[in-house]
């Protein structure tokens, strides 16, 4: 989602910006915080307010808030319903147990929480971060039960590795929001986002595990989902996260938390139809066909001239809405034919996959619109040219952004809408590498001190059978170790490219 060209509109001076980005911004932060207004309604009033104090008609407002909206639904919404699709069908066809199983049952001992990082990141690609909370906590859960390793020794890596996919790597909504706003490549974006993770998933997963462990000592919870701890409806009203809470299903009927049944879907005559596993092998190459494809993209416009036809192949499969489109359809039958779906029910779990992303979708879109009369008011500029003057890098402040609306709101879906729209400006001095690095510098930014404002604060709390003392200690200490350890890495590759 490029920024859209328009007149600015009101010709309100420097001061006046300022004050209007700082009262929009600030009606967000209260409005979710404070009254528990659904992050929606909170940006498209927090909108209204930065287009009014900007001395801007409401009419104007207006037709800048929709435009924004329009267009980043038109980019980032047809992605995320595909890798929700995706998630659905390795949800349901029991492919993502699969993958797990696998390699657990072939680790034992100290190597067990390096799996467990190394699952968890790969089950992250395609699903949401509650999601993969839901499939992974059982695995840990009963894992830590069965060996004398330690909970928090297992559990810490499993959610590094959700949340580090989470925010930086795409196709995740976080890093393509992100990508959308600054126009950067998603290929690069994509690549950057893979090196960097390996190194923080390390650090704040197996490393970070280890230690907190020996020091936040925690018997092995009964494998039941929590009493309360529903998807969305902890402090905050987390936005972003969509996906299955406790016990729930992945929006297809079929349950897949802890204390749900194993899948069953019904024939025409209510009895229940064969399952089978689609295998490890189909399960891991589905997953890993999209972000292969736009691997390749990237790398091909490194390496190769523009003419080369290898490269206008390329372009056209790793274009991202092709690249997820092939995963959905490889994931229809790997996923879905030999699982033991029929046409009708692969149908049903991809429907499934829409509704509970709706949330998601709308937050985003109003994010868009935001951003929208950010741009159009000037605001972008005013900020662009004072970080010019004071010489501050716009990874930095890119960064320091995302922090503060992180942390005051607990939603990393608003802080990196907010953040990409401020620094949007500075990302057209960049060149394309750089602008790559600014998204993933957002994406750290908007990861940093998950705390009591955050629903995935109070999910991971219930499920760990954790006080919120032992829940900051272990859980927001490992967000923000991901966020700077991030950050660091990207900002050692900026020095490179």
């Amino acid at each position: 989602m490029t920024t859209i060209a328009a007149e600015a509109i009101t010709d309100a001076g420097t001061g006046q910006l300022i004050l209007a980005a700082v009262l929009g911004i600030l009606a967000v932060i209260l409005l979710i915080a404070w009254a528990k207004w659904h992050p929606f309604l909170a940006l498209i009033m927090g909108s209204a307010v930065l287009g009014l104090v900007a001395g801007a008609s409401p009419g104007d407002t207006v037709t800048s808030f929709t435009t924004g909206l329009g267009s980043t639904v038109g980019s980032v919404g047809l992605l995320i319903a595909l890798g929700s699709m995706i998630g659905a069908l390795l949800a349901e066809s029991g492919g993502a147990d699969g993958i797990v199983s696998r390699i657990v049952d072939r680790v034992s001992g100290s190597a067990l929480p390096w799996a467990m990082a190394g699952v968890a990141a790969l089950i992250g690609l395609p699903l949401f971060f509650e999601v993969g909370v839901v499939l992974l906590i059982p695995v840990v859960l009963l894992v830590a039960q069965r060996t004398d390793i330690g909970l928090l020794r297992i559990g810490i890596p499993a959610l590094a590795g959700l949340s580090v996919l989470h925010g930086l790597v795409p196709p995740h909504p976080g890093p393509l929001i992100a990508v959308a706003t600054l126009n950067a490549d998603l290929g690069l974006t994509l690549l950057f986002g893979l090196i960097c993770a390996i190194p923080t998933v390390i650090v704040a997963g197996p490393v970070f595990g280890n230690w907190i462990a020996k020091r936040v000592p925690l018997e092995v919870p009964r494998l039941l989902a929590p009493a309360n701890a529903s998807l969305g409806t902890g402090p905050g009203n987390e936005d972003l996260r969509v996906g299955t809470g406790p016990g729930r299903g992945t929006g297809s009927g079929r349950g897949t938390g802890p204390g749900s049944e194993d899948l069953r879907a019904e024939t025409a005559d209510n009895r229940p139809s064969t399952r089978r596993n689609p295998g490890f092998w189909p399960a891991v190459l589905t997953v890993l066909l999209p972000i292969v494809l736009m691997l390749a993209r990237g790398i091909g416009e490194l390496v190769l001239d523009k003419d080369n036809r290898l490269r206008s192949a390329l372009d056209v499969l790793g274009n991202p809405p092709v690249a997820l489109l092939l995963g959905v359809l490889l994931a229809m039958w790997t996923l879905g034919e030999r699982a033991g779906f029929d046409r009708r029910e692969t149908s049903a779990v991809i429907g499934g996959a829409l509704p509970p992303i709706a949330g998601i979708l709308l937050i985003v879109a109003a994010g868009g619109g935001f951003k929208q009369v950010l741009v159009d008011a000037g605001v972008g500029d005013v900020v662009a040219d004072a970080a010019r003057d004071a010489n501050l890098n716009a990874l930095v402040l890119g960064f320091l952004v995302a922090v503060g609306i992180r942390v005051a709101t607990g939603s990393a879906t608003v802080a990196t809408i907010t953040a990409a729209g401020i620094v949007a400006p500075l990302a057209a001095t960049l060149d394309k590498p750089e602008v790559s690095l600014l998204a993933l510098a957002i994406g750290a930014g908007s990861l940093f001190f998950s705390h009591v404002n955050d629903a995935g604060f109070w999910l991971v709390k219930e499920y760990f059978g954790m006080t919120v003392g032992q829940t900051i200690k272990t859980w927001s200490v490992m967000e923000t170790i991901i966020s700077v350890v991030g950050f660091a890495c990207v900002m050692l590759l900026s020095l490179l490219v």
